[in-house]
C-alpha cells in the first residue's frame, strides 16, 4: 500500500513511528510512505521515510501527483487550521478515487476558570484586544502575526521556531521549540508580564500548557475558532488511524 501523509504535525510524526513499530513500514512490508511537509520551517524534524517539501499546486497538482505516484491512501494529518490543504486533499482524492482518512484531534473546550473570548478569525481577534494598550502573547504561528499591525497600541510577544521579520510595531520575537508544559508556560507568561493571550483552538495536549497556565494566572484568552473542513472519513487520534490502516 502506497500512503501519502500530509504532515507538519505531531500526529504525522507519531503515525510514521506507529507504522514502524507495528512492522508495517520497512523493506518488503505492506506499506510505503511519503511524508509531505509544507516547508514553513527551514529545518524540519527528519523522519525515516521519503519526505517531500513544498506545495503540490492546488487540488489539480495533488491529483496528478497521486496518479503518478500510484498512491492508494492519503492521510490528512495537517494542522486543524490548514483548511486549504484539507480541501485540496478532499478534491484530489475524489477526482482520482483515492482513499482519504483525516486525523482530526478534538478542539479544546472551556472549563471552569477559563476567561475566553471566542472569535471566528484573526481579524476579529485583533478587534477583541480592545483600544487600551495591553501586553499580548500571540501564540498563533508565524503566518498570522501580520494581522496585528492593525492594532499598534499593544505590546506583542511572539514565540516561534524561527525568527519573525514583520512590520508589526512593538513586537518582541522569541525563538524556541516546544512542547512547553503548564509550569514552564506559567513562568514564561509571568516573566514576560503578559496580560492576554491570542491562541488558535488547535486542540490536543502538545500546546495546552499555555491554556492551563493562563487559567491558573487568571489571564484573558482570545480563542480563534477552527475553520470548516471537508466532510471526509476521520478519526480523532493516531491510534485510531493505525487501526484503520491495519484493517485495510
Amino acid at each position: 500500500m502506497r500512503i501519502l501523509i500530509l504532515g507538519g504535525t505531531g500526529e504525522a510524526s507519531a503515525l510514521v513511528r506507529g507504522l514502524l513499530v507495528r512492522g508495517l513500514l520497512a523493506a518488503e512490508r505492506p506499506c510505503a510512505v511519503t511524508l509531505s511537509l509544507a516547508g514553513r520551517t527551514s529545518q524540519p524534524k527528519a523522519e525515516p521515510v521519503r519526505t517531500r517539501i513544498g506545495g503540490f499546486g492546488g487540488a489539480e497538482g495533488l491529483a496528478a501527483w497521486l496518479v503518478q505516484d500510484r498512491t492508494d491512501l492519503v492521510v490528512d494529518a495537517t494542522h486543524p487550521f490548514a483548511a486549504g490543504m484539507s480541501a485540496n486533499a478532499a478534491e484530489a482524492c475524489a477526482r482520482t478515487g483515492t482513499r482519504l482518512l483525516a486525523i482530526r484531534r478534538p478542539a479544546w473546550e472551556p472549563v471552569s476558570g477559563d476567561r475566553w473570548t471566542t472569535v471566528p478569525d484573526m481579524q476579529a481577534a485583533v478587534r477583541a484586544l480592545g483600544p487600551e494598550p495591553r501586553r499580548v502573547f500571540l501564540t498563533i504561528g508565524r503566518q498570522e502575526v501580520g494581522a496585528f499591525a492593525a492594532a499598534p497600541q499593544h505590546d506583542y510577544v511572539v514565540r516561534a521556531i524561527e525568527g519573525i521579520d514583520l512590520a508589526v510595531p512593538r513586537l518582541t520575537s522569541i525563538q524556541a521549540r516546544g512542547p512547553f508544559d503548564e509550569a514552564a508556560e506559567a513562568a514564561f507568561l509571568a516573566g514576560a508580564a503578559i496580560e492576554i493571550l491570542v491562541s488558535k483552538n488547535s486542540g490536543g495536549d502538545a500546546t495546552y500548557g499555555k491554556i492551563a497556565a493562563a487559567r491558573a494566572l487568571g489571564l484573558d484568552v482570545v480563542m480563534v475558532a477552527r475553520p470548516e473542513k471537508p466532510d471526509v472519513p476521520s478519526v480523532p487520534d493516531v491510534a485510531a488511524a493505525l487501526a484503520w490502516i491495519a484493517a485495510l
